[in-house]
C-alpha cells in the first residue's frame, strides 16, 4: 500500500488556540477516512494543513513524489461569469469528457437539474455547491479532501456520493479524506476515523459505528471518570447495535464487544411510557391537516393533502429539493393556511418551530447563553427528571465557560444548539425540526438525540441526514415532487428505491399515495382503529422475537460444541424467523388500512 501524504509532528495555533499539537498521522493508497471532533476542534484546519494550503508553524507535510491533491472547502470560489461547463471542464472540449461513463455518472448524479451554460452567479447555494463538488469529481487526483460535502445535498444526492466515492477510492485508485458530520455517510464510506480534539488526532479502524465502540471500549479500559460521557456512548452504541427496522445493512463492528458493552442497555426510549404521557399533554387531538392544497402561481406544491398527527408521533419527513417539506411544517406550525383545505389544532396543543435561519438569535447579540435559556425558564423535566437551565445548556454542549459566552460570539453550531434549547425549555408538546442537523458535531448530535429519547410530544424531523431520522422517528413519509404525501413502511431505503425508479421511468408518473395517515374514504374510522392497534401489537411481538434469536443466538454460541443442542436450537430460531416473515407481511397490510 503506497504512501501518498503524511504529517510529521505539525503544530498549529491560531491566536491563542494550539489546534494541532506535534500531530504525526499518514494517509496511504486505497483509505478513506472520515475526520470528526467537535465544532472548532480543527478539523477543517488540519484538512488545510495536510492539502498544502496552509503551513504549519512547526513541523512538516510530506508528500509523495507527483500526488495530486484536489481540496473541497466549505466556501466555493466560483466566479461569476463563468458558466457550469467552464468550472466543471474548463477548456476541454465536449468529446474529451463526454465518452467517459465516470464522467457521465457524475453529470447525473449532480448536475441533472442544471444547464451546462448557466452562469453559476444564477445558481443557488445547493447548485453551486453541487457544481464545484462535481468540478472535482471529473478529474484524475490521487488525493480528494472533502470539507462538508453533504451539506445542500439532500438525502438521495448523499446516497449516490456515497455510493461514487466508494467504487472509486478501492483498491490502489487514490485516497479520500472527508470531514462531515452525516453518520450515515461516515459508516457507508469511510474505512478510517480520525477524531480530531484538544490539539491531537486519534486514530481509529472503520467508519461511525466502529469509532462510537472504541471510543466506549477506551474509556471503559482506562476507567475514566466523565460518566455522563460514558453513558451517552453506550446508548449511542446500544443504537448501533439494535438497528432500526429501515436500516438495510449491520454496523461493522465487533459484535462481541459491542454486545458486552449494552447487555444492560434499555432501549433508547419507553415508547408506551412517552406515549402515555404524550395523550396526557395532548389529549386525542393534536394536528388534522384536511384536505389541504397549496398553489404558488401556475405550480401545485402540496395536493388534496389529509395527514392526521396524534399524541407521541414521531415521524420523519423526506423529499427532493423544493417538493414541499418547508411548506408542509408552515402549515403545521400555523405560519401558512392552505390554499384550499384546513388545518385542525387540538385544544391543548402548544407548537415550537425550529427553522433553518439562525437570525432570530441576532436581537439577543448582548446576552449570555445561560442568561437567554434562563430568560425562557429556569428548570425544564426532560425524561421525567428535571433539568434546570444549566444543566441543560451543559447536556447540549455548553460547558461553563461557553454558556457564559456572549451570543454574539458564538459558532454558526453553537448558534444552532442554543436555538434547540430554546425550543426545549419552553416545553412544547409538538417539535418541528427542519434540518436540525446543520453545523452540529456528532457529539452534539448524539446528545441532541439523546434529549428526544426523553422528550414526550408530538415530532415532525425534515432532514437529510438518514441517521438521525432513524434514530429519533418510529416512521418517515415522503414528499415526492407530485404534491402527494406517502409513508415509506421500508424508510429512507424505499424512498431512494421510488426515486430511482421514477428517474428510470420519468414518461409515466410515480404511482404515489397519500400518506399512511390518510384514510381512504372507504375506510371506517373503526377499521382505522383496528388497523393501528394490529400495528403496535406487530411492533411489540417483532420486538419480542429481536431478543428471543439474541438469547437463542447468544446459546448457541455458548454450546457450540453439543451438535444436537446446536440443532434444537436453529430449529427455533427458524421458526421464529418464519413468525416474523408472517408479521412482517401482517404490518404491511395493515400499513396498507391505515395508508
Amino acid at each position: 500500500m503506497a504512501h501518498l501524504l503524511g504529517a510529521d509532528r505539525v503544530t498549529l495555533t491560531l491566536g491563542t488556540r494550539t489546534l494541532l499539537d506535534q500531530v504525526s498521522l499518514g494517509l496511504d493508497d486505497g483509505q478513506r477516512i472520515g475526520v470528526v471532533g467537535p465544532n472548532g476542534a480543527g478539523k477543517s484546519t488540519l484538512l488545510r494543513v495536510l492539502s498544502g494550503l496552509q503551513p504549519p508553524d512547526d513541523g512538516r507535510v510530506t508528500r509523495a513524489g507527483g500526488v495530486r491533491v484536489a481540496v473541497l472547502e466549505q466556501r466555493d470560489d466560483l466566479l461569476a461569469g463563468s458558466t457550469v461547463l467552464d468550472v466543471v471542464h474548463g477548456s476541454a472540449d465536449e468529446h474529451e469528457w463526454a465518452t467517459d461513463s465516470r464522467i457521465r455518472s457524475v453529470h447525473a448524479g449532480l448536475l441533472a437539474d442544471v444547464a451546462l451554460d448557466a452562469d453559476v452567479a444564477t445558481l443557488s447555494g445547493g447548485q453551486r455547491r453541487r457544481v464545484a463538488l462535481a468540478a472535482l469529481l471529473v478529474r484524475d487526483d490521487e488525493v480528494l479532501v472533502l470539507d462538508e460535502p453533504t451539506n445542500h445535498l439532500d438525502v438521495e444526492g448523499v446516497a449516490w456520493l456515497a455510493a461514487h466515492l466508494v467504487e472509486r477510492y478501492t483498491g490502489s485508485n487514490g485516497a479520500l479524506v472527508v470531514v462531515t458530520h452525516d453518520r450515515w455517510f461516515l459508516d457507508a464510506v469511510c474505512t478510517r476515523t480520525w477524531e480530531v480534539h484538544d490539539g491531537g488526532v486519534d486514530q481509529y479502524e472503520g467508519g461511525y459505528a466502529a469509532y462510537v465502540l472504541a471510543r466506549a471500549e477506551r474509556a471503559r479500559t482506562a476507567s475514566t471518570t466523565e460518566e455522563k460521557r460514558q453513558n451517552l456512548l453506550r446508548k449511542e452504541l446500544a443504537w448501533l447495535r439494535r438497528g432500526a427496522p429501515a436500516r438495510t445493512s449491520k454496523p461493522k463492528f465487533r459484535i462481541d464487544a459491542a454486545n458486552a458493552l449494552i447487555e444492560n442497555e434499555p432501549p433508547p426510549r419507553d415508547q408506551l411510557s412517552l406515549t402515555r404521557m404524550a395523550t396526557a399533554r395532548l389529549g386525542k387531538d393534536v394536528l388534522d391537516i384536511e384536505d389541504a392544497s397549496v398553489v404558488y402561481g401556475d405550480r401545485v406544491l402540496l395536493h388534496d393533502i389529509t395527514w392526521r398527527l396524534g399524541p407521541g408521533d414521531r415521524v420523519g419527513l423526506v423529499g427532493v429539493n423544493g417538493a414541499g417539506k418547508t411548506s408542509l411544517l408552515r402549515l403545521l406550525s400555523g405560519r401558512q393556511q392552505p390554499t384550499t383545505g384546513r388545518v385542525k389544532r387540538g385544544k391543548t396543543v402548544q407548537v415550537a418551530e425550529l427553522t433553518q435561519d439562525v437570525e432570530d438569535l441576532d436581537e439577543l447579540a448582548g446576552l449570555r447563553v445561560i442568561e437567554v435559556i434562563e430568560s425562557e425558564k429556569r428548570s425544564v423535566v426532560v425524561g421525567g427528571k428535571e433539568l434546570t437551565a444549566a444543566q441543560l445548556v451543559e447536556r447540549l454542549g455548553f460547558d461553563r465557560e461557553r454558556s457564559r459566552t456572549p451570543v454574539r460570539d458564538l459558532s454558526g453550531g453553537e448558534r444552532r444548539r442554543l436555538q434547540l434549547l430554546r425550543l426545549l425549555v419552553g416545553e412544547p408538546n409538538v417539535l418541528l425540526l427542519d434540518e436540525p442537523t446543520n453545523d452540529l458535531d456528532t457529539d452534539t448530535l448524539a446528545a441532541l438525540e439523546d434529549l428526544l429519547d426523553g422528550w414526550p410530544g408530538t415530532l415532525i424531523v425534515v432532514s437529510h441526514d438518514r441517521y438521525l431520522l432513524e434514530r429519533v422517528c418510529d416512521t418517515q413519509m415522503a414528499l415526492l415532487g407530485d404534491g402527494l404525501l406517502r409513508q415509506l413502511p421500508g424508510g429512507v431505503e424505499q424512498y431512494l428505491d421510488l426515486r430511482r425508479t421514477a428517474t428510470a421511468t420519468t414518461s409515466s408518473p410515480l404511482d404515489a399515495r397519500p400518506a399512511s395517515t390518510q384514510a381512504p374514504a372507504a375506510v371506517s374510522t373503526a377499521d382505522l382503529r383496528t388497523a393501528r392497534k394490529e400495528i403496535a401489537r406487530i411492533e411489540r411481538r417483532l420486538s419480542r422475537i429481536a431478543d428471543q434469536e439474541a438469547v437463542l443466538h447468544q446459546r448457541m454460541s455458548d454450546q457450540a460444541t453439543d451438535h444436537q443442542a446446536v440443532l434444537a436450537l436453529d430449529a427455533e430460531l427458524r421458526a421464529l424467523a418464519a413468525e416474523k416473515d408472517e408479521l412482517e407481511t401482517a404490518w404491511m397490510e395493515a400499513a396498507e388500512v391505515v395508508g
